[in-house]
């Protein structure tokens, strides 16, 4: 019996280039990694809204001038939205309150400065693709995916005098190229993430894709307990929890396809425990 079924769950207009996605009380979240808008999908009255995270908010906005908005988690009523840190225009995390709509915005120059340090990366190797935050710690997903990159998480604890650690994952070959993390998320003691595998050696440039895993991830060790092979041709670029029951798991995954079509599709993932 297949431990899972991927299925196309419904299409959004009006959003291209998905990122990052998260459900919560009915609604999705979409980030896109070519906009400067947080979408507000209302999956009961098939309502699409935007927020704009800056002046002037703009959709498919130029390569080197994006924000390049890769990661979204949730912190009990904020929302946390951060840029891969793949060039010096990416390094924006933007924090948003669920209950009062005030929008926060921080420049993380240092922070990304300190991580290229701590896991020896050049300026082009940073490439932050996935967030998580619980116990006080932040978890944040590199995707190395550059020429001699490195996949691993850096560990940035709330005091970070306690020290930012980077460690290094070795993650599995698709067509002999190594896939890199796209996302991840935290579900009792599991990490669930994603990672593609894209022929390609920059941070900045697509690559052809060559398919997507979904790794298990055991959360206090961070040994990888089980993969699956999701696709074998598209970039899986999102993911979160749906739905949970004793023996199930229901993710909702985005794609990025690499295209300027305002159009993006929802995938469910049922995932049996």
């Amino acid at each position: 019996m297949e431990k899972f079924k991927l299925t196309n769950f419904f299409t959004i207009k009006g959003i291209s280039a998905a990122s990052g996605l998260l459900y919560t009380q009915m609604v999705l979240f979409v980030i896109s990694d070519s906009s400067s808008f947080l979408y507000q999908y209302d999956m009961d009255k098939k309502l699409l809204l935007k927020f704009p995270l800056v002046k002037e908010a703009r959709e498919n906005i130029e390569k080197e001038h994006k924000l390049d908005l890769e990661c979204i988690t949730q912190h009990g009523n904020q929302l946390i939205m951060l840029g891969s840190g793949s060039t010096q225009k990416r390094n924006t995390m933007f924090t948003l309150d669920l209950g009062s709509d005030v929008l926060q915005i921080q420049d993380l120059t240092a922070l990304y400065q300190k991580l290229k340090t701590v896991g020896s990366f050049t300026d082009d190797q940073l490439n932050i693709e996935g967030a998580i935050y619980a116990y006080q710690t932040m978890l944040l997903f590199q995707r190395g995916n550059s020429k001699n990159g490195k996949n691993g998480i850096f560990i940035i604890p709330n005091n970070q005098e306690d020290g930012i650690r980077f460690l290094p994952i070795t993650l599995p070959t698709l067509d002999d190229v190594e896939t890199t993390f796209t996302d991840a998320i935290l579900v009792g003691d599991k990490i669930y993430f994603l990672a593609c595998a894209e022929n390609t050696e920059s941070t900045y440039e697509d690559g052809e894709v060559l398919g997507t895993i979904l790794g298990v991830m055991h959360a206090p060790t961070f040994e990888i307990i089980d993969i699956h092979l999701l696709s074998e041709h598209q970039k899986f670029e999102g993911i979160t929890l749906y739905n949970e029951t004793k023996n199930e798991l229901e993710f909702l995954l985005c794609e990025d396809n690499d295209t300027e079509t305002l159009e993006t599709t929802i995938y469910k993932l049922n995932f049996l425990k």
